[in-house]
């Protein structure tokens, strides 16, 4: 054993997850760079011409001429139940807003829950309870599910499957590929709240003002955008990743460069506070109920308009603009002037938080 005065150098751990192991670690579930690498080299091989082309949040299929969207999620969050919301709620909106990101109206769920042993049936019943009471409020039915207990050293708790069906209205074409140089990005309100909910829950921090997460189902809102006539390029829910990961995700699909105005980020002094004290980004911390676009310059304010009508976008705002230059790169502009890149995560910051 090395030691240097009370330092024991053997029983330190790395905080960044190592890129090249032969093992799942964690960072492979936090939609960043070790997300995007498993599913490059492991899965899409293994699956060869079985795999569907495009690798949205939703696939976009035509059946008997009618365009349907269909997405999966899987939801492992820790604690099961957080400030503003549960696991239960959490697993409809999530699934919900996939479908929405893609213009569609959500229509049908499916819910599958693997339970470990051991977990109290109370427990389970709340979660139950909220996932109906989410489904009646987002207006979609929970048409099939499946049921798994492993033993008690197998599990956590409760994890939630939910896959989801809806249909997109004749005209849409909303795609992560479509962003344009002169695009206008727009955000619908404050960013990194559903993050450090569940981590100030989970850590016993208090902040002076309990954090609330903002999950919620966001097809109302952008039905709200479409019913304006403007042609919606893109739309993101950022959750895992946060922001920065959705706009690197979008700028390397289309291939152009995004720069963001750093003083027009909505990020709450909580949010700021938590992630000051912790050294993360507020950009990377997950949300659960807000929305990026991408639209023409000519239509952002008639769609921030329609984004501030709704009650979970009035603090919608503009945040930046695609661009020709840094393709595939975001950057920042800070009030003194300078830039910074706003990169893809590499693992997770936060574990568990979806």
């Amino acid at each position: 054993m090395q030691r240097v005065g009370d330092l024991d150098f053997e029983s330190w751990v790395c905080p960044v997850p190592l890129r090249d192991t032969p093992t799942v670690v964690m960072g492979h579930g936090g939609g960043g760079v070790m997300s995007g690498e498993l599913i490059e080299h492991l899965f899409l091989p293994a699956y060869g011409t079985a795999a569907a082309a495009e690798l949205g949040d939703s696939a976009v299929l035509s059946i008997g001429g009618t365009r349907l969207a269909f997405s999966t999620d899987s939801f492992v969050v820790k604690p099961m139940f957080f400030p503003g919301g549960s696991i239960g709620d959490l697993a409809v909106n999530g699934t919900v807003n996939d479908l929405a990101m893609a213009g569609a109206t959500p229509l049908f769920l499916s819910t599958a829950f693997i339970l470990q042993e051991g977990t109290e049936l109370s427990e389970l019943g709340r979660i139950a309870e909220a996932m109906g009471t989410a489904a009646r409020a987002a207006g979609v039915r929970l048409v099939t599910g499946d049921t798994k207990v492993v033993d008690s050293a197998s599990g956590d708790g409760v994890y939630i499957n939910t896959a989801g069906i809806g249909v997109i209205a004749d005209g849409v074409d909303i795609d992560p590929r479509r962003a344009r140089p002169g695009d206008a990005v727009l955000i619908s309100g404050d960013i990194g709240v559903h993050g450090v909910a569940v981590m100030s829950c989970r850590e016993g921090l208090e902040f002076g003002t309990t954090v609330e997460s903002d999950t919620a189902p966001l097809h109302g809102l952008v039905a709200g955008m479409i019913a304006t006539g403007a042609d919606l390029h893109v739309l993101r829910d950022p959750t895992r990743g946060g922001v920065a990961a959705s706009l690197n995700e979008i700028a390397r699909a289309s291939a152009v460069g995004i720069d963001l105005v750093e003083r027009d980020l909505p990020v709450p002094q909580t949010v700021r506070d938590a992630c000051s004290l912790l050294g993360l980004d507020p950009l990377q911390v997950a949300n659960e109920g807000k929305l990026l676009a991408i639209v023409p310059a000519e239509w952002a304010d008639q769609v921030l308009e329609a984004l501030r009508a709704h009650p979970l976008g009035r603090s919608a705002r503009r945040i930046g603009t695609c661009v020709p230059d840094h393709p595939g790169m975001v950057v920042a502009r800070t009030g003194l002037g300078g830039t910074r890149v706003i990169g893809l995560p590499i693992g997770e910051q936060l574990p568990r938080i979806c």
